[in-house]
């Protein structure tokens, strides 16, 4: 019964999730976490993390790791939590694909259109608003603490939050190595 509603949810975030991975994460997050709770908050976190430092989009990456754990937290072994993670990344795959096919077609057909670009236009902002609300779900205490509860680990994620978009939006640092410098940076406060 876990696959099927692993493929079911996961099909629906591949369906729906517009502007890629990071769009997805909201998604993701409202179905793993909220409507089926087969993860924590806490495990969603170290998810999303993982995901963005390992190779591929973050969408996908996120997905194989949630199938794997929420067929383990089902009570499934390790070796069949490899096929839950099979079913969830297949899932969130396979609408996108189906879905680049039609619209390749129809693109080619239809391309010059005033609808078209009408639709074109108002998927923009669409996009820039699942994205920033994937932003703000990850502002969680689990990630940033609270100033009652740790004000170190608060005010220093609140730094290194700020030096990442700062050093990203006008400084063009690349985000691998603002990766890098804040995972160095975070390493040694903590220390």
């Amino acid at each position: 019964m876990i696959f099927l509603q692993l493929f079911l949810a996961f099909f629906k975030i591949g369906l729906f999730g517009f502007g890629g991975g990071y769009a997805m994460i909201s998604l993701i997050q409202g179905e793993v976490v909220t409507n089926h709770e087969w993860i924590s908050t806490a495990q969603f976190t170290d998810i999303v993390a993982v995901s963005q430092m390992t190779p591929g989009p973050i969408g996908i990456n996120s997905a194989t790791y949630v199938g794997y754990q929420a067929v383990l937290n089902s009570g499934y072994s390790p070796t069949i939590a490899i096929l839950g993670s099979a079913t969830a990344t297949l899932a969130v795959v396979l609408p996108s694909f189906l879905l680049m096919i039609l619209v390749i077609r129809l693109f080619q057909h239809f391309r010059n259109t005033p609808i078209v670009e009408t639709i074109f236009g108002l998927l923009r902002p669409t996009v820039v608003g699942l994205i920033a609300a994937a932003a703000l779900l990850l502002m969680t205490k689990e990630n940033f603490s609270t100033p009652s509860e740790s004000p170190w680990q608060f005010y220093i994620s609140i730094l290194l939050f700020a030096a990442s978009f700062i050093g990203t939006q006008f400084f063009k640092i690349n985000p691998i190595r603002m990766i890098c410098y804040c995972g160095v940076a975070g390493l040694l406060l903590y220390l």
